[in-house]
């Protein structure tokens, strides 16, 4: 039986002649693909403007440079998250400060951050876990009283919505990644929307060395091929090859989030009734874009390593999403303890992430179901069958 991973691409006819067809045009590199994506982008987005690079974390790095992050300023995040998040403060010479989770949802809490605030606070980044948009209501309000900047990582959260508004549109700045486990894929890559002209123009520099091309911005001008560069910048650029890609991934982007709410729901229907399984919840008024489905085991019963390794015996793919950054080595050589934030230590203890991407069918949700169940029940069984003292 093939091993069924947690997550995956899906690629059709369409995306294959997509990119054969700039493959065999003028452009490979940067070229009108770009901006052709970064208008398609912008438009599901809800916004103005969008910046494409070469990876989600050049996306971040990008964003934290136009927010304004420099060296001694702090960057207020979560601890369950992806380790670009908090390192791309460190690219910048800021301190990441980890802000712990809520129980339910796994992100950020607002009252947590508002305890971290300090004078050195550039910027206010939560993250949407597994495809759950964060409480941005609270967060915004939060920033615009302490006059911070925000910048939503929604690497999971494609396609997501809020009380009735798309994610992309909540933020200053929102992030998104288009790996390949991610709703739609370039390869590598990610993007940054905004309203804001003032961020979009400085990411578009910051991209491409920081270099500026429109006379009315350079400060000498010697003709028609002159360039200055004003930022240090990185050599984030995108490619006409992964835009072809990206935009005729985004085509199918809702036919992509429909499947994976039905494979959530599928699982909830048949996990329901696990009593030592927490299953993810879903606030009033969040349509979330399921990146992932996460479990929780109750107790750690069984033992989640024993869990894992049993699934992928048995082929199944299961993932844990994620160590709290600051528990990595670099992070503890910088001084972050261990406990410094005590749900999101209590979730990574007992989360598992199961298979969910668009490629799967129901029997393939159904053979993850029937494993878990099948070794919940060995396990229950093995721990009533050992004498209890007394």
């Amino acid at each position: 039986m093939d091993f069924l991973p947690y997550g995956k691409q899906y690629l059709d006819q369409d995306d294959i002649r997509a990119v054969l067809k700039v493959l065999q045009s003028d452009w490979l590199t940067t070229g009108p693909k770009v901006g052709e994506f970064e208008k398609a982008l912008a438009q599901r987005a809800g916004t103005k403007y969008a910046v494409v690079l070469n990876s989600g974390t050049a996306a971040l790095h990008a964003a934290y440079f136009a927010a304004g992050v420099e060296p001694g300023d702090e960057v207020i995040t979560s601890p369950v998250t992806f380790a670009a998040t908090a390192n791309a403060a460190l690219f910048l010479g800021a301190r990441p400060v980890f802000a712990d989770v809520r129980r339910d949802t796994v992100n950020i809490d607002p009252a947590e951050i508002e305890r971290r605030i300090t004078p050195r606070t550039r910027a206010l980044v939560p993250v949407d876990f597994a495809g759950h948009p964060a409480d941005m209501d609270d967060i915004m309000d939060i920033a615009r009283k302490h006059n911070l900047v925000v910048v939503e990582d929604a690497a999971h959260a494609l396609g997501a919505a809020y009380h009735g508004r798309t994610v992309g549109s909540l933020a200053d700045m929102t992030v998104f990644s288009f790996h390949p486990v991610k709703h739609i894929t370039t390869g590598e890559g990610g993007a940054v929307v905004t309203d804001n002209k003032n961020f979009y123009e400085k990411m578009l520099s910051f991209r491409s060395h920081g270099i500026i091309r429109e006379k009315e911005k350079m400060e000498e001008w010697h003709g028609p091929w002159y360039h200055e560069m004003h930022y240090l910048g990185y050599n984030y650029r995108i490619t006409d090859i992964q835009c072809a890609l990206g935009i005729s991934q985004l085509k199918k982007l809702d036919s992509f989030l429909e499947k994976r709410r039905a494979l959530a729901d599928f699982y909830h229907s048949e996990l329901s009734d696990m009593k030592n399984i927490e299953l993810p919840v879903t606030l009033a008024g969040i349509s979330p874009a399921w990146h992932l489905f996460v479990i929780r085991l109750i107790e750690n019963r069984p033992p989640r390593r024993e869990l894992f390794e049993s699934l992928h015996r048995a082929g199944i793919g299961a993932q844990v999403h994620y160590l709290p950054v600051y528990r990595h080595p670099y992070y503890q050589k910088l001084g972050y303890p261990e406990g410094l934030c005590p749900v999101a230590e209590d979730y990574y203890r007992r989360t598992l992430s199961l298979p969910l991407f668009p490629a799967m069918e129901l029997d393939d949700a159904r053979r993850v179901v029937g494993e878990i169940k099948r070794l919940m029940t060995m396990a229950a069984g093995h721990e009533a069958s050992i004498p209890r003292s007394g």
